[in-house]
């Protein structure tokens, strides 16, 4: 009888330990991108790296960190200080090196990073979003098609200058995905519309130069109709730049992406339009993609669409619609305050 009462209270004992145990081969995930599953009981490591740390991110962190809320996971989010592509190498070769099972990135400088890229891709499952690296070995990528959201800016465009005219284009840089299929998408939307593209600024992400950058070609070019920018800070960089110019609605403006001042800027008029991505898709699908590959990878891989993209779409924002586009942006932001 005490033998027994003995090992009924040994086997109590031991039950945390098997709970414990059995909690964590529940988060067992996927490793390499070769589709070997993580080790049992190891807590799946899943990072999501962006381009640079503009604040266009808090809307994607709020997506992330839905999908953490609901699939009880952990996914890190890390920012290149910079937005150099050796700043996010950096961040990229850390993860792959510390055992991370999954990967999202948002690539600055596809073709210079592609060597990086294809290492990191051969020690886990690497997906991108918002700017694609398609000649890398990443399993998938989501976000916006990235043409098709230039296409729209350009007939936006094409309809705020009627008669044709002369624009300028700025970004941080051409060489990333995003910024060189939006301007191409744009050129497709303006030929034969008698609008000529006068010149083309990068600003490295600086965000001072970006704004120097539009108030030089102002400047320099005194019949310049329109200003296009392509990346997130550049329609805040637009609109203080034509402010301190008094050049409100004599040089307009269209740009990409909802950053809070350029908003502002379409509702005094400074900017026209803007299209505006999905970023909280950006943020909740990588998570659960990244989740999925670490944790069933043979049955992740044969999800994915046969061309490798899941597009998120764009809409285009004006005076028309930006005071509801507005609370709802401050609804998705509440989620990560």
């Amino acid at each position: 009888m005490n033998k027994a009462k003995r090992n009924l209270g040994l086997a109590i004992a031991a039950l945390p330990l098997l709970l414990s145990s059995a909690c964590n081969n529940s988060k067992a995930g996927a490793g390499a991108s070769g589709g070997a599953p993580a080790a049992e009981g190891k807590i799946v490591k899943l990072g999501f790296v962006t381009n640079n740390p503009s604040q266009f991110w808090k809307i994607a962190e709020a997506g992330l960190r839905k999908y953490e809320k609901e699939a009880k996971i952990q996914v890190d989010m890390k920012m290149p200080p910079n937005g150099t592509p050796e700043d996010q190498n950096q961040i990229l070769q850390n993860l792959a090196s510390q055992g991370y099972d999954a990967i999202a990135v948002s690539v600055v400088a596809p073709k210079d990073q592609l060597r990086v890229l294809n290492e990191v891709a051969e020690k886990t499952s690497l997906i991108t979003f918002d700017s694609d690296a398609d000649k890398s070995k990443r399993l998938l990528y989501i976000g916006t098609n990235n043409f098709e959201a230039g296409k729209a800016l350009g007939e936006r465009i094409a309809k705020l200058l009627p008669d044709g005219g002369k624009i300028a284009v700025f970004v941080g840089t051409l060489s990333a995905d995003n910024a060189a299929q939006r301007l191409a998408g744009v050129e497709a939307a303006i030929k034969d519309k008698k609008i000529e593209i006068v010149d083309k600024r990068e600003d490295n992400t600086d965000r001072a130069k970006a704004r120097s950058n539009v108030e030089d070609i102002v400047n320099a070019h005194k019949d310049l109709n329109l200003v296009v920018g392509l990346w997130n800070y550049n329609g805040p960089a637009i609109a203080a730049a034509l402010q301190g110019l008094g050049k409100q609605g004599k040089v307009k403006a269209a740009v990409f992406d909802e950053d809070e001042a350029t908003l502002d800027a379409i509702k005094n008029g400074t900017i026209e339009a803007t299209v505006v991505q999905k970023p909280f898709q950006f943020g909740y699908l990588s998570a659960k993609w990244m989740h999925e590959l670490a944790t069933k990878p043979a049955e992740a891989k044969k999800n994915i669409p046969a061309n490798g993209v899941i597009d998120t779409g764009v809409t285009v924002i004006d005076k028309s619609n930006v005071e509801a586009f507005k609370a709802e942006l401050t609804e998705m932001r509440k989620s990560v305050q």
